[in-house]
């Protein structure tokens, strides 16, 4: 529907490789401006959120994954602190509840689309079906699946069944964008050591991240199929280098803001008979008082 801005955007033919995909990017930019450049986009994040509200056609869906520590709460919190409330909605999926489970894996998601002329944000999404239980299949034994239902077949039709799902969204105006923070296993380790070290971080911290991070290898290879297997025209991957933080931040907002200036969002048009009644209602309001 229209043309996603390319970098980092993981290709629509599935040639993507894991491998080529960089943690880290170098530039040359100060701290201090990579944040200055932060606050002028989200400074357009704002008012290009206004039009969309304003203009109540289209929606846009941010769904953000990455490995524990990768920086999703703070990004999101970063890239959105300066939009209308009003006008965004943000949804965090953990683990599924039991009502959940007797659904579809896209039932719990769906339910909180975002409407037109919202951006929604999942933290975290139904790409958890392909991602987490990829690499924990034990957990399929609470779905209640279908019975002989072979994994390598279940991984095919999820695949298929997300790609259909965000292509009939496009189809109905919600612009999808995905964002993979693509954090290096050295810098998760620093970041897990900081959680330790500083008190006001200990809330973060829990053994069970530990526990994940012994399945990295097995979480890698479910992210390049995932990434490989759904990027697509109407739906894009963007695997973002995640090892600093702001660069990170300004490259997801840049995304963003190409994305929202290519719908060419437009205020609604005033009709002729509604300017008469503005007309009218200024005479009204401006006679107040001087009789």
């Amino acid at each position: 529907m229209f043309d996603f801005p390319e970098p980092y955007r993981v290709p629509f033919d599935g040639s993507f490789k894991l491998h080529q995909a960089d943690t880290a990017e170098k530039h040359k930019k100060t701290e201090e401006e990579l944040d200055e450049q932060l606050k002028k986009l989200v400074k357009k994040i704002d008012k290009l959120q206004q039009a969309l509200y304003a203009e109540d056609r289209y929606a846009l869906l941010l769904v953000f994954q990455a490995m524990d520590a990768a920086g999703k709460d703070s990004t999101i919190r970063a890239i959105l602190k300066g939009v209308n409330p009003a006008g965004c909605q943000v949804y965090s999926f953990k683990q599924p509840s039991a009502e959940e489970l007797d659904h579809d894996f896209l039932w719990r998601t769906t339910r909180c689309l975002p409407e037109r002329g919202r951006i929604g944000v999942f933290n975290r999404s139904y790409y958890e079906e392909v991602l987490v239980v990829h690499v924990h299949p034990e957990y399929l034994a609470g779905q209640n699946l279908p019975k002989d239902k072979k994994l390598d077949e279940l991984w095919s039709e999820r695949y298929e069944s997300i790609r259909d799902h965000e292509k009939h969204l496009a189809r109905n105006g919600t612009v999808v964008l995905k964002f993979w923070l693509n954090v290096s296993k050295e810098e998760q380790k620093a970041r897990f050591l900081s959680r330790l070290d500083e008190q006001d971080k200990n809330w973060k911290f829990s053994a069970a991240d530990i526990q994940e991070r012994q399945h990295w290898d097995e979480y890698m290879q479910a992210y390049e199929a995932a990434l490989k297997e759904t990027s697509t025209k109407h739906a894009p991957w963007y695997a973002i280098p995640a090892d600093d933080k702001t660069y990170m931040r300004v490259a997801i907002a840049d995304i963003i803001v190409k994305t929202l200036e290519a719908m060419s969002l437009e205020y609604p048009e005033v009709s002729t008979a509604e300017q008469a009644k503005f007309t009218e209602a200024r005479s009204l309001l401006e006679a107040e008082g001087k009789s």
